[in-house]
């Protein structure tokens, strides 16, 4: 999955999100506006010829069928007597999410589970729809995993944005190669310039893999997989807060 195709469902997600939450807040006017603003974003891309559209046709079929159901929504909510045709819990099913499921565990190897429940940053109330990119990477750089998103945060709270989000490594603990490291971006989205952008990240070293919290510091963007140019974000103790989880059999 290319940056722009998981940026696109990520802003495509967040709104999706908002739209739900005011439908079920009692909101409609708000929900309504949210739906329709994202079904008209979804059939474009849907109607996009392949060579301007991140999606393959199939892709852009199911991005269709997905903006019908909004506009389907938005109409049930807009009159009392097809209210109930198509529901919300029919419309939430619908939800896009890249967080993976454990993998099967095996005799004498380790899974690990990292809950990812805060991040400290100054202006913490001021990003938009704020997430984490999760990749493995060894020490060119290259996935060992596929890469992972979080949903976009659960709330804002003083210097914090707290997400609360478990994820799953997807390669036993044992089978990572010498060196790897675990990424962590926040990226937030920019609306003067329409664009996810990364903020800063953080990552995790195969010595730090030990069961409890975990606190780590964060670092100026680009992401350096390499680690080799690591400059911290800010002189300020913010820190990315981890708790990790170790499963074997």
């Amino acid at each position: 999955m290319s940056e722009v195709t998981r940026s696109l469902l990520q802003r495509w997600g967040a709104s999706f999100r908002r739209g739900a939450d005011f439908d079920s807040w009692g909101q409609l006017v708000e929900a309504i506006d949210e739906y329709q603003i994202l079904a008209r974003h979804l059939q474009k891309e849907a109607q996009a010829q392949h060579n301007n559209s991140e999606f393959t046709e199939e892709q852009k079929k199911t991005i269709g069928k997905i903006a019908t159901c909004l506009e389907l929504r938005s109409a049930a909510l807009q009159s009392t007597q097809s209210r109930e045709e198509f529901k919300l819990e029919d419309l939430k099913k619908l939800e896009p999410s890249t967080l993976l499921p454990r993998l099967p565990s095996e005799p004498g190897m380790t899974l690990l589970t990292i809950r990812i429940e805060k991040i400290g940053l100054k202006d913490a109330g001021q990003c938009i729809d704020p997430y984490i990119t999760v990749s493995v990477k060894d020490l060119n750089g290259i996935d060992l995993t596929p890469v992972q998103d979080t949903p976009v945060a659960s709330r804002k709270e003083d210097t914090y944005v707290h997400f609360n989000v478990d994820i799953e490594l997807q390669k036993h603990v044992e089978k990572l190669t010498k060196g790897a490291a675990i990424f962590f971006e926040f990226k937030h989205y920019k609306p003067k310039k329409r664009f996810t952008s990364t903020k800063c990240f953080a990552f995790m070293e195969m010595d730090e893999i030990k069961p409890g919290p975990i606190v780590i510091e964060l670092y100026k963007k680009p992401t350096d997989f390499k680690r080799k140019k690591l400059q911290l974000l800010t002189k300020k103790p913010l820190y990315l807060h981890l708790h990790q989880t170790l499963h074997k059999e």
